[in-house]
Formats: C-alpha cells, sequence, structure tokens
C-alpha cells in the first residue's frame, strides 16, 4: 500500500528449513522492529536471527519476544484480536481497530471517479482463498439483482481469481460495476488500499471469509460475513458494525446451506 509500506519483501526465504537457524536470514539488513504474525516455532526462531533491536512475537506465549504482555495476559481467539495485541506491543497503548487508514489522495480521488455521488453501492466480495469458502456465486447474484431493483448498484471486488466473472455477472445483474477491473485501475494490479477507498463509498459489504472481507471492513462500513467450514470466532473481520451467518445454523458445513433470503435480511437490518 503506497504511502504505508516502504518496501515489500515478497519471498525472504524464511522459516522452512531448521538449517537456516545457523545462518541470519536477510544478513544485509538491519531493523528497529520485527513484529512476528505467525505461532510456527520454526519459522519464530528462524525470525529471531534478523538483526533488529526489538523482536516481537506470540509465538510460545511470548517467550522469545523482546516485549512482552503484562501478567495474566490471555489471548484473544480472534486472529484480529492477535493481530492489534502485537501492534499494542510495538505502540505501547492500545490501538483503535476502527481508525480509518491514510490513504494517498490519488487513490481516494480514482475511488471516486469509479465510483461517483449519487448512488448507493453495494459492496460484494465473491471470492475466497479456498472453494470450500465461497457461497454460490448465483447467490450472490440473486441477492444483487434483488437489491438493484430496490435502487443499489452492486459494486464486485473481484480478484484475478475471479476476473472472468466479471462477464457472467454483468449479464444478469446490469449495471453492475467493477472497480478494480477497470482500464483507469488496472495498472495498480489489485492493490488494497484501492479496494479500501473504493468501499469506503459503499453503504454495506458482504464477503465471504477471505482477504477481500477484511479489505471491505477496514473502510469502515457495516459487513455481512458469510462462513462454513471455517470458524467466524477466530476468522471474521472486524468490522465496524458486523452480522456472521454461518451454515452450520442451516444443517451443515457446506456455503450452499446458507438461504439467499437470510442474507438479504441481513444486509436489510445493516442498511436501516
Amino acid at each position: 500500500m503506497q504511502g504505508l509500506i516502504t518496501e515489500v519483501i515478497d519471498n525472504a526465504e524464511v522459516g522452512s528449513s531448521w538449517t537456516e537457524i545457523l545462518a541470519r536470514p536477510l544478513k544485509d539488513q538491519s531493523f528497529d522492529l520485527v513484529i512476528d504474525t505467525q505461532s510456527r516455532m520454526l519459522t519464530t526462531l528462524v525470525l529471531k536471527r534478523i538483526k533488529t533491536r526489538f523482536f516481537i512475537s506470540g509465538a510460545a506465549d511470548f517467550s522469545l519476544s523482546t516485549i512482552k504482555p503484562g501478567k495474566g495476559y490471555v489471548r484473544p481467539e480472534a486472529m484480529c484480536g492477535r493481530l492489534l495485541d502485537l501492534l499494542h506491543l510495538a505502540i505501547a497503548e492500545p490501538p483503535d481497530p476502527l481508525a480509518p487508514l491514510p490513504l494517498a489522495p490519488e487513490i481516494a480521488d480514482l475511488a471516486g471517479r469509479l465510483l461517483p455521488q449519487g448512488y448507493r453501492y453495494i459492496a460484494f466480495a465473491p471470492g475466497a482463498g479456498g472453494k470450500q469458502k465461497i457461497w454460490p456465486l448465483q447467490n450472490y447474484v440473486t441477492v444483487a439483482r434483488s437489491l438493484a431493483t430496490n435502487g443499489y448498484v452492486p459494486v464486485w471486488f473481484l480478484g484475478p481469481e475471479e476476473a472472468t466473472w466479471v462477464d457472467d455477472i454483468a449479464a444478469n445483474v446490469p449495471g453492475s460495476l467493477f472497480p478494480l477491473q477497470h482500464s483507469a485501475a488496472r495498472p495498480l494490479k489489485y492493490r488494497a488500499d484501492l479496494t479500501i477507498a473504493a468501499a469506503s463509498f459503499c453503504e454495506v459489504g458482504l464477503s465471504n471469509d477471505c482477504g477481500g472481507g477484511h479489505l471491505l471492513a477496514a473502510a469502515g462500513i457495516p459487513l455481512v460475513s458469510l462462513f462454513g467450514p471455517t470458524d467466524p470466532g477466530k476468522f471474521a473481520p472486524m468490522a465496524v458494525d458486523g452480522l456472521v451467518i454461518r451454515a452450520q445454523d442451516f444443517g451443515g458445513d457446506g456455503m450452499d446451506k446458507i438461504p439467499p433470503q437470510v442474507v438479504l435480511q441481513a444486509l436489510s437490518t445493516l442498511l436501516a
């Protein structure tokens, strides 16, 4: 995210082998602070070898962390809560999970051009990293068509794996917008800050258990999150106003168990 991150190291080749403990990862670089966000002990031991003044890690009950939580600390079940606790240690004060992210002016301007004022937008993030977490696309189409008949404009946030869905969705939900596939957005290659900026123009969002759902939540909009085989207590986004719908409440783990009418009702509740 330009303006928030100076550099991204796509593959530091850290944590794949015990032999790395004998070496020093990123040996030509040093850092003021390294925050280890995972819990695999091997990876943590390797990361501990990076040249840094402060190392924060929740692995092994913070035993390898330079800075540790106070006595009686209880680790949250939610992953978002765990990450915020690591940030708390880094900045020495409780972070505000709902604080707006600073976005580059050109990104905010582009988002405003992609979603001009004067319309009521609904955000959809229908993809996911695992197929088992995807609510059937036809159900998303059903929900979007119902909302469109009531004057809302469906806005679809599709990643590179879902880009082939554009034609099908456009044919079945006329008037849909696809900001990340717009010609003006293509050079940005699915940058997360554009998703957040564009989603902020929407009144409510709907997503599977996926990274896109967390980006919609980061935009500060109310969010309905759909969960099947995964645990919402651990993975639900930290939305300003969130509702979780679980497939288990309708007879199974499969995402197809969730009825579109229930999702429509949840969205209507948040829109109200």
